[in-house]
């Protein structure tokens, strides 16, 4: 009786099938082994949330940025009614005195009028001020950050108007600051948790595979085939998943997102329309924002070739 012939090292070269000319060779992992469709479909709305979540993240950052930068160019001067003192006196002292400071382009009191408006969401329509202690207030419009001081205009402020006080809205520029952040952080997690989600899919999906094409697999593995060369025909074709999934998804999260921007760009004069407005600006999507997606798109199909092939690789270490 013959003895059985070893197994090859794991350095033999990878067997080549012959076939007859014409006739086609049938891949190690044919595509109707896996559940393609299904795998493109999970790959595709885990690629379009994060992408989503990039997107908005992206406009929250960029309008806390724009709303910092409006509020950073102005202070507001606050002159409080005193007994026995002139407050419209007390007001053009203050202007003027603004005026004086480097970095200030102008400044100007608000009127009874504009301080009603202001108060009116508070008061209502048509509420009498002057039954009422209310400041008056002038805003005062910076043009050089850089040459402007606003604590040396407090202490002159404090110093030279009755009643007088400054707000430079510091405490409002890191409330937004830290709104941003957390946005951001919040945005990362998210993300990081629907790549782990998708990292599992395409692990199921791996195994899948291999429990289908059990046979092939063992008896290339056992003939002296490489590991690489087994686990490289799965990460071909999960790579081409990963591409088609991860395209797909991007494409509906940027096409999302200028879905959102048409439409509260066409709802100019709606009721809520100003306030989002107000809120995110003309939702614009940065730049930066379109590179991140596309990278994503790239991050995903080589995660998913990566993972498949990571996989492919423990399962056949446990076959030795």
């Amino acid at each position: 009786m013959m003895p059985a012939s070893p197994r090859r090292g794991k350095a033999a070269a990878t067997p080549k099938a012959k076939t007859a000319p014409g006739t086609a060779t049938s891949p190690i992992v044919p595509p109707q082994a896996i559940a393609g469709r299904t795998l493109v479909l999970v790959i595709a709305i885990m690629t379009f949330l994060a992408g989503f979540t990039i997107a908005v993240v992206s406009v929250i950052d960029q309008a806390a940025d724009a709303w910092a930068s409006d509020i950073g160019r102005e202070v507001t001067i606050e002159v409080r009614p005193l007994d026995g003192v002139a407050i419209d006196a007390e007001v053009e002292k203050a202007v003027a005195l603004a005026q004086e400071f480097p970095g200030v382009s102008g400044a100007r009191g608000l009127s009874d009028d504009e301080t009603q408006r202001l108060l009116e969401p508070w008061l209502g329509p048509g509420a009498d001020l002057s039954a009422l202690p209310v400041p008056r207030l002038v805003v005062v419009s910076i043009d050089d950050a850089t040459a402007f001081d606003a604590k040396a205009l407090a202490e002159a402020v404090g110093h030279q108007i009755r009643g007088g006080s400054v707000d430079d809205h510091a405490l409002w520029i890191d409330r937004l600051s830290a709104m941003a952040s957390s946005m951001v952080f919040a945005g990362i997690g998210l993300m990081m948790l629907m790549l782990v989600a998708l990292v599992l899919s395409v692990v199921f999906a791996t195994r899948a595979a291999m429990a289908g094409n059990r046979d092939v697999i063992e008896v290339l593995h056992f003939c002296g085939a490489e590991d690489g060369f087994i686990a490289g025909q799965f990460q071909r074709r999960f790579l081409l998943f990963g591409i088609e999934g991860g395209a797909i998804g991007g494409a509906l999260a940027l096409l999302a997102m200028a879905a959102a921007a048409l439409a509260v760009g066409g709802s100019a004069g709606r009721p809520g329309a100003d306030q989002i407005e107000a809120l995110f600006g003309r939702f614009d999507l940065p730049g930066a924002a379109y590179g991140l997606v596309l990278a994503l798109v790239v991050a995903v199909a080589l995660l998913t070739a990566l993972t498949s092939r990571l996989a492919v690789r423990r399962s056949l270490s446990a076959l030795d």
